[in-house]
């Protein structure tokens, strides 16, 4: 099936009334990784509601870039080779998550955006170059792949890149894709297979009641079901704690910048292996500059305010455009369009939950860093392990129950 070139527009702010008093599965969150697995359940032909407190697709799922980064980032390496090999254990997710955005416009039947034309890891120093060499060889060995290219190679596929810039690992699987399309696009699909979508309804209370899970929203309104996903990014540490749960997840607030629109001239997503960065162009002409810079949470009598959006940091703003700029020069003459910031969730080992919250039989979670490229893979592999399927990856690494003794009862 080909996709379709049409637009998707936010389904509307349900009624009260419409969150149904029983299903079988609820899922807490309707960013991409909860739209996701709605999807995946309903194809399975299993009843589930999705409840999101805002609009779908409108927290992290929309204010990240869409960059589908399947090499290590900048924070898996810096901390050195023996944090860089921890971090390898997620690789086979990487791999995984390739093939499902590849394979996700024609399962949809429409267009999300997904460009796949490949990116780049930079290294400026020839210590760089070293750390770009053993991070590309570990990836190899762990199933990605990854080339390495010298000067001449860069330049001839990538002409602006500065002189600065020394080698370059190539993963022809990288790019990007549009993250609130992609949301909208699979919150669509399991609607359209049965599953019910509730918009504007934050839940305030989740509760063990008998055998079944409760929830009560602002309205007032209380669904209970067999089995609780919570996929709500940042407040999904906050919604285990309503049943007692302690889950180590922590809000990283970042900042994006966009350019103005320029002529099409960078078809590849761009990392570095020693600086920030994350850079690409879009389909209509705008740069996107990121890659880890932070932002200034706010906090209310000392816990971090998770319904304001964090301020911007000039010193990031700064350092951010001067990395892109001493990357790819010609950036310079283009002007700043805007600048925001968003709020990601961080496991405090970095690696992500993925499963049972540990004495809360039914109670499923998964947040943690690269929730938009391994999103697709993190609801397919949650969803089989409620399903009691065999998992098609061992994801045993990722198991809330690693943090069991934060949890006393």
């Amino acid at each position: 099936m080909s996709p379709k070139p049409d637009s998707l527009s936010p389904l509307p702010a349900c009624a009260p009334g419409t969150l149904p008093a029983r299903t079988d599965v609820l899922i807490i969150g309707g960013g991409l990784l909860g739209c996701a697995a709605a999807y995946y359940l309903s194809l399975a032909g299993v009843p589930v509601t999705l409840i999101e407190q805002g609009e779908l697709g409108l927290q992290a799922s929309s204010q990240n870039a869409g960059s589908l980064h399947f090499q290590m980032e900048y924070r898996m390496i810096e901390a050195g080779l023996e944090a860089s090999k921890r971090a390898l254990q997620a690789m086979p997710l990487h791999v995984d998550a390739i093939a499902r955005w590849r394979a996700l416009e024609d399962q949809l039947g429409v267009s999300v955006g997904v460009r796949q034309k490949g990116g780049f890891m930079l290294a400026e120093t020839a210590q760089q170059a070293q750390v770009l060499e053993q991070k590309s060889r570990l990836e190899n060995q762990a199933g990605l792949k990854v080339e390495l290219l010298d000067r001449a190679a860069l330049q001839a596929k990538a002409p602006y890149l500065s002189d600065s810039v020394l080698m370059g690992a190539f993963c022809a699987d990288e790019g990007k894709a549009d993250p609130r399309r992609a949301s909208l696009a699979l919150a669509a699909a399991a609607r359209a297979l049965g599953a019910q979508i509730v918009s504007q309804c934050q839940v305030v209370d989740l509760k063990r009641v008998g055998s079944d899970w409760q929830a009560q929203v602002l309205s007032g309104e209380q669904c209970r079901s067999k089995q609780v996903l919570i996929a709500a990014g940042v407040w999904s540490g906050r919604i285990a704690q309503m049943t007692g749960s302690q889950l180590p997840v922590s809000p990283i607030a970042l900042t994006m910048t966009a350019t103005a629109r320029t002529a099409p001239f960078m078809d590849y997503l761009f990392q570095h292996v020693g600086r920030r960065l994350s850079l690409k162009q879009t389909a209509e002409g705008t740069v996107l500059i990121g890659g880890g810079w932070p932002s200034k949470l706010h906090h209310r009598n000392g816990i971090a305010d998770l319904e304001r959006k964090p301020s911007l940091n000039l010193d990031s703003l700064q350092r951010s455009v001067h990395t892109a700029c001493s990357v790819v020069p010609q950036l310079a003459s283009l002007p700043v369009l805007r600048s925001w910031t968003g709020v990601t969730s961080l496991v405090s080992d970095q690696l992500p939950l993925l499963g049972q919250v540990p004495h809360r039989p039914g109670l499923f979670i998964a947040t943690g860093g690269a929730a938009f490229t391994l999103g697709l893979t993190y609801a397919h592999l949650l969803v089989a392990q409620m399903l009691g399927q065999p998992p098609s990856l061992d994801i045993s690494a990722y198991d809330p129950d690693r943090f069991r003794s934060l949890t006393f009862a």
